[in-house]
């Protein structure tokens, strides 16, 4: 299983948009096999978790658009999720329920400085 974290100086990017790289942990029997920092480039976010045979979202605040492209894509996404990506794994790993559903309620795009 592969489990990606957009992250910015080992914690959670708060906007999954902003996105500028990932964590990516390679995990086998509920333990980490192996991480890696993958900075996207110019990719468009999908076409990388899809190349990059992402099997786990784990993030922070998530536009509901893609939220659905990521279900239909059979991506399992956790959301509302604040942290150092490292703690937040072992959590995940751990099987603690992660995440604020409501902390992304009433989120806008205004909120995230865009017009």
């Amino acid at each position: 299983m592969r489990v990606a974290i957009p992250t910015r100086n080992g914690k959670i990017e708060a906007f999954f948009s902003r996105a500028e790289e990932f964590t990516i942990y390679e995990v086998e029997i509920e333990l980490v096999k192996s991480k890696e920092l993958v900075p996207i480039g110019a990719k468009d976010l999908g076409r990388f978790l899809m190349e990059e045979a992402i099997n786990v979202v784990i993030c922070g605040k998530i536009r509901s658009g893609v939220r659905n492209i990521l279900r239909l894509k059979r991506v399992e996404l956790i959301y509302g999720v604040s942290g150092d990506a490292d703690d937040i794994m072992i959590r995940y790993l751990s099987g603690e329920r992660l995440g604020n559903v409501d902390e992304n309620a009433y989120w806008s795009k205004d909120e995230e400085g865009l017009e």
